[in-house]
């Protein structure tokens, strides 16, 4: 008999589908539709609030395609709690128009094939890989965001069965299944739930991403992986988009959902407005886990065009319009430099197996006593999955964007070797200015533990204004000019994530 991997299970999950009665729904007198649609949304919003639950998620989709219409996603930590959601939906007065026609019940689960350790020595895990491991135990539903889910087995063929294989050799066929995944992070994010002995299939898997196509490339990848190509057997797809339930009566009304910004939602054709309409959820990565929004530390994208435009006036890059940029997430630690660096070289290590990973890296202040560690990704959902792991270093004191106030963080510059030391001079003249300008707060330069040519200020202000104002003012137009012969790039502005 072949070993089987032990696993650890976390949050009960129902995918409960259903079709609507477009006819029957047509033909119902308005006021009916008007306490079905009211019914419905307080029903969904109870949900996704929590209102009856510790711990959990619920979402609603609009299903592509015949197989259904809505598709409710529910994570609990029971699954009588999912019993009882999915009772409580058949009580609404919605449900008189709807015929369940599919559902599918799991257990998200996380297995020993790429983690062994995790199960044979817990405490010998990495602290950051723990939480990581935990945390997809559960998991939580990225906002506004494509999904598809299938089930899924592994085929027990006479020459193609996954289970008489020896453990070592399945386990190596994940680790490649895993890497191969690995090169989604930041684009797809994925929920890996047990059904067995639970629905009709292995597993039940659930992708999030805001571009549609990117799940489309990522199973088309796998198809030619091995253990999908030998041993997977697969069930339907189904394919949507999440909005929000006060969008319900304009998903109902065969109207955009989720709906757009500042559109009032009406229940039929003489019906009153809904109201005024919730606004996207975000242009999500999510999550997170799957790509999330591009979220910068300011007030909104046309605050951000605004301090790009007037940095790139200094010839000071700072990214582009849209998000085709790097993200930084930043973490402040009173550790010993040396130890907080051998901690984040660990990490490092594990960051590197990903595409989307740019650059982490540990800076030591130039008068606060306090490390920042600076991890830059492609994308903001990768750079916030990583503030996860580095939240586990020792003696965080807090993250960048956690702050009062407006941060510039951060302005990196690499100098010319034999300027570094002039670099230095000319901040401590600048702080000098900083520290007599309305709505400073604090200003530090941090310089890279591995080269001393590297070097990021972090600076802290009251509001926006108040930075904006030393960025158009006379003195740091000197400085810019006085850098142009000393660095050896462009000073580059990065957003954190």
């Amino acid at each position: 008999m072949a070993d089987a991997p032990p696993t650890d299970e976390g949050w009960f999950v129902l995918h409960d589908f259903h079709t609507v009665d477009w006819d029957a729904w047509r033909d119902a007198p308005e006021r009916d539709r008007e306490a079905a649609l009211n019914d419905a949304e307080a029903f969904l919003e109870h949900r996704e609030s929590l209102a009856r639950a510790d711990e959990g998620d619920s979402a609603v989709f609009s299903i592509t395609g015949h197989k259904a219409d809505l598709m409710f996603v529910h994570f609990r930590e029971t699954l009588d709690e999912l019993d009882r959601i999915e009772r409580s939906f058949e009580q609404t007065a919605l449900a008189e128009y709807t015929e369940q026609s599919h559902s599918y019940v799991s257990v998200v689960e996380i297995s020993g094939y790429t983690v062994p350790e995790y199960f044979e020595d817990p405490d010998s895990v990495d602290a950051g890989v723990k939480q990581y491991l935990e945390g997809k135990l559960t998991p939580e539903i990225p906002d506004d965001t494509y999904v598809s889910f299938y089930p899924m087995s592994k085929r027990r063929q006479p020459e193609q069965n996954w289970y008489d294989l020896p453990l070592e050799e399945r386990a190596e066929m994940m680790e490649v299944h895993g890497d191969l995944g690995k090169e989604y992070a930041g684009k797809v994010s994925q929920v890996i739930a047990s059904s067995v002995g639970l629905d009709d299939m292995e597993w039940g898997v659930t992708l999030f991403a805001d571009d549609l196509t990117d799940i489309k490339d990522i199973v088309y990848e796998m198809r030619f992986d091995e253990v999908s190509a030998k041993y997977g057997a697969f069930g339907d797809f189904f394919v949507g988009r999440r909005f929000p339930p006060s969008d319900l009566p304009a998903f109902m009304a065969g109207e955009e959902v989720p709906a757009p910004e500042d559109t009032g939602h009406h229940h039929g054709e003489g019906g009153h407005a809904h109201g005024e309409g919730d606004a996207h959820h975000g242009d999500s990565d999510g999550h997170h886990d799957g790509d999330t929004e591009d979220t910068h530390h300011g007030t909104g994208d046309e605050a951000d065009d605004g301090i790009r435009g007037e940095l790139e006036d200094q010839d000071i890059y700072a990214g582009q319009p849209h998000g085709e940029d790097v993200y930084a997430t930043v973490l402040y630690s009173e550790a010993d430099a040396d130890e907080l660096f051998e901690e984040v070289d660990g990490l490092r290590g594990n960051f590197e197996h990903y595409d989307t990973h740019v650059k982490t890296a540990v800076y030591d202040g130039h008068e606060a006593d306090r490390r920042a560690v600076v991890s830059i990704w492609d994308t903001a959902s990768a750079a916030d999955t990583a503030a996860g792991f580095l939240s586990e270093l020792p003696e965080v004191v807090e993250r960048a964007g956690e702050e009062s106030g407006f941060g510039t963080m951060g302005m990196f510059y690499e100098t010319k070797p034999e300027h570094t030391d002039d670099f230095v001079e000319k901040f401590d003249t600048v702080g000098e200015v900083l520290a007599g300008m309305d709505g400073h707060f604090d200003t530090d330069l941090m310089v890279n533990v591995e080269n001393e040519d590297d070097m990021f200020i972090a600076s802290q202000w009251r509001s926006q204004e108040d930075a904006m104002a030393f960025f158009r003012s006379d003195d740091f137009s000197d400085t810019v000019d006085w850098g142009r012969d000393v660095l050896a790039d462009r000073p580059r502005h990065v957003f954190l994530a």
